[in-house]
């Protein structure tokens, strides 16, 4: 359990957490249509900022991007005193979908103008001040809800005393063009659960939430939960069960009634919208009031987890519901309470539920502490937390030219992606869509393959086991390709299924998908290969999780052919 002791939302709407929340509450939205954005001919509504917004916020010698998060973090650090950034117990995390991929172009450039996210984030760090490496969440949607349950890990193992969580993502081309693809974005503002709802509209944003131990006055994170429904990879499963899940989990020991409301996901896509209703119906939580601010701010990606937490606590701390903007019929079929006008409460706990492409979702319990530092309606477990155990029980080690499985040097006789197809046909896969996956996707892919012919088929613990990952490049051979697709508007032709692999979590994904894997699944960034973070972060998600086994490791695709895996299956023995 840790303590909220700032925040900040810069976006379209507003520079701080204050100006952000009284524009909703009188109703404004970000939302605006654009003509032609972008190489796109068609128009968008989109919660973008404008060229002046842009120009007061610009930072010399810092993208658009970078400039946003840094002004968001600033702001946030401006309302506390207790955080020293310079300390190693302060740890800077960064929660983003496509991060500076504004900057990228279809081919290498070699001139180093493009930052990978990882490096972009110590650039920032090293800006603020910050001592520690920082580390970036890539989870899709669901990012900013993963680096809030990281946050609260972290600060739970000891390591850490305080954390900086932001939560940002422009609204790019290059996004706006991938959801084009998909014939999911609305050309009007959306209407999140709406029976007229025609999809969704992007937004901008950052969000930053400071968290130290919960050791006083206000609001808390009493509890987060992540996993996957294995069921496809860009597709929530029908009935809601994954999302169904991490609910039922992090209500565990919590009073239902004292929820004053649920913030959902609330897309307003068709299937998205559909699946979330029937999740909160198959949880007993029909009669719970169901808040949404897509029609406030667009879909804000890596922001959104953030955003929106920040804006509920925000609300319920007038004693108010936000209503869902733009809603006015019900379309979806799980039975459900959605605010329709603002609403009065005297609660002040809530749930935020949370999805995303790769089959992740997420949920945080949040609540208000009590004058005695403790939490009236859940139990929690505390700060600091025993250490736990992991053992290896199997490793895998892929480059362009070798292949390593426990140690033993496997005989390849091709290279590059070459090698992966090579290795796809010799462990007798017999799952065909691995030709039309991304040279990520095949690595992290082929490596879970290899891992997995040295268990048994039977063991029990397969269904929860979790995937946590780690890279450098993200996806970067996939972002080209995508770039390539719509680099002007006489061949703008994006692809669904390039587009797709542009989220690096969907390698995990594929791998949930095969193996009915329905664990947590999660992907970091790092500045480099960093041992001692990936193994911080792996214990700690072993310990916070409680999950009995995992698939972890590096994995990393900086062009089609090379590449680097050393992946593991690791369970713990305490």
């Amino acid at each position: 359990m840790i303590k909220v002791l700032a925040t900040n939302i810069i976006s379209p709407l507003g520079t701080d957490t204050e100006q952000n929340f009284q524009a909703v509450r009188a109703g404004k939205s970000a939302v605006v249509i654009r003509e032609g954005w972008g190489t796109a001919a068609e128009n968008v509504a989109v919660g973008a900022f404008s060229k002046q917004q842009e120009a007061r916020m610009a930072i010399e010698g810092f993208t658009a991007f970078e400039s946003m998060v840094i002004r968001s973090v600033q702001e946030a650090l401006s309302h506390t005193k207790e955080v020293d950034i310079n300390s190693p117990r302060t740890i800077f995390i960064l929660s983003t979908t496509k991060c500076n991929v504004e900057e990228l172009g279809a081919e290498p450039s070699g001139d180093g103008a493009y930052l990978a996210p990882g490096a972009t984030a110590r650039k920032i760090a090293e800006y603020l001040g910050f001592a520690t490496a920082p580390i970036v969440v890539c989870n899709a949607c669901i990012s900013a809800v993963t680096a809030q349950i990281l946050a609260d890990r972290l600060i739970g193992a000891g390591k850490y005393d305080f954390a900086v969580v932001c939560g940002a993502d422009r609204a790019s081309t290059f996004t706006l063009a991938g959801f084009l693809s998909f014939k999911s974005l609305s050309s009007v503002p959306c209407r999140p659960f709406d029976i007229d709802r025609l999809g969704l509209n992007i937004g901008e944003a950052a969000a930053t939430i400071i968290f130290s131990k919960a050791d006083g006055k206000g609001w808390t994170l009493a509890a987060g939960i992540l996993d996957n429904d294995a069921h496809h990879i860009s597709a929530p499963s029908p009935d809601g069960d994954g999302v169904r899940r991490v609910v039922e989990t992090v209500l565990e020991g919590f009073d239902a009634a004292a929820l004053g409301c649920i913030s959902a996901h609330g897309t307003a896509t068709m299937f998205n919208d559909q699946m979330e209703s029937k999740a909160i119906e198959a949880a007993g939580l029909s009669s719970v009031p169901v808040s949404a601010l897509k029609g406030f701010y667009g879909h804000t990606l890596g922001a959104a987890g953030a955003l929106e937490t920040i804006l509920t606590m925000r609300a319920l701390d007038e004693g108010w519901i936000i209503p869902v903007r733009g809603f006015e019929e019900i379309g979806v079929s799980g039975k459900m309470t959605i605010c329709k006008d603002w609403t009065r409460t005297d609660k002040t706990s809530f749930l935020k539920i949370i999805s995303g492409f790769g089959g992740c979702n997420g949920a945080l319990l949040m609540t208000k502490l009590d004058a005695a530092g403790e939490s009236p309606v859940h139990a929690g477990a505390g700060n600091e937390k025993a250490a736990t155990d992991l053992q290896t029980v199997h490793t895998v080690s892929l480059t362009q030219d070798s292949a390593t499985l426990d140690g033993q040097s496997l005989e390849v006789s091709q290279k590059g992606k070459a090698l992966l197809t090579e290795l796809y046909k010799k462990f007798s896969c017999d799952y065909p869509k691995f030709y039309k996956m991304d040279v990520l996707s095949r690595l992290v892919f082929i490596g879970a393959q290899m891992l997995a012919s040295r268990e048994n088929p039977t063991e029990a613990d397969r269904e929860d086991r979790a995937i946590i990952l780690f890279n450098k490049s993200t996806s970067i051979v996939s972002d080209r390709a995508h770039i390539a697709t719509i680099a002007d508007r006489e061949s703008f032709f994006p692809s669904p299924s390039v587009f797709l692999y542009t989220l690096p979590n969907i390698a995990i994904g594929e791998v949930a998908i095969r193996h009915s894997f329905k664990g947590e699944t999660s992907l970091f960034i790092l500045p480099r290969k960093d041992e001692e973070t990936m193994a911080m972060i792996t214990e700690a998600t072993a310990l916070g999780s409680g999950v009995s086994s995992m698939l972890t490791g590096w994995a990393d695709c900086p062009d089609e052919d090379t590449f680097e895996a050393e992946l593991k299956i690791v369970k713990r023995i305490k």
